[in-house]
């Protein structure tokens, strides 16, 4: 089992960066497929990117493409998206996932996760 949680969100200006952390607890963090989603108010949990387990992979979402990085540092049980050039619409809750036995890679589905973290609030001001 793994404990997520995140930090890192607030309140930024379009164009302004952020990063986010996800930090998770236990000895096999680095057994995990990891995924960032997000909800904005009034919409489903959307997916943002994937990581594996190792790191060598990593797949994202056409609207955050090229602007939002996932990264890894299994040393430090730790999972991070860099997202730069925000925009307005990038406003929601962030939540880290975990899942140890995946089924399909990437995994796009948010009931394809099994360890969920409590989210963090990003607000981009126009």
């Amino acid at each position: 089992q793994v404990q997520l949680v995140e930090s890192g969100g607030g309140l930024v200006q379009a164009g302004g960066s952020l990063r986010l952390s996800c930090a998770a607890s236990g000895r096999t963090f680095s057994s995990y497929a990891m995924g960032w989603f997000r909800q904005a108010p009034g919409k489903e949990r959307e997916f943002v990117a994937a990581i594996s387990w190792s790191g060598g992979d990593t797949y994202y979402a056409d609207s955050v493409k090229g602007r939002f990085t996932i990264s890894r540092d299994n040393a430090k049980n730790t999972v991070y998206l860099q997202m730069n050039s925000l925009k307005p619409e990038d406003t929601a809750v962030y939540y880290c996932a975990a899942v140890l036995n995946i089924r399909r890679w990437p995994a796009l589905q948010h009931t394809e996760y099994d360890y969920w973290g409590q989210g963090t609030q990003v607000t981009v001001s126009s």
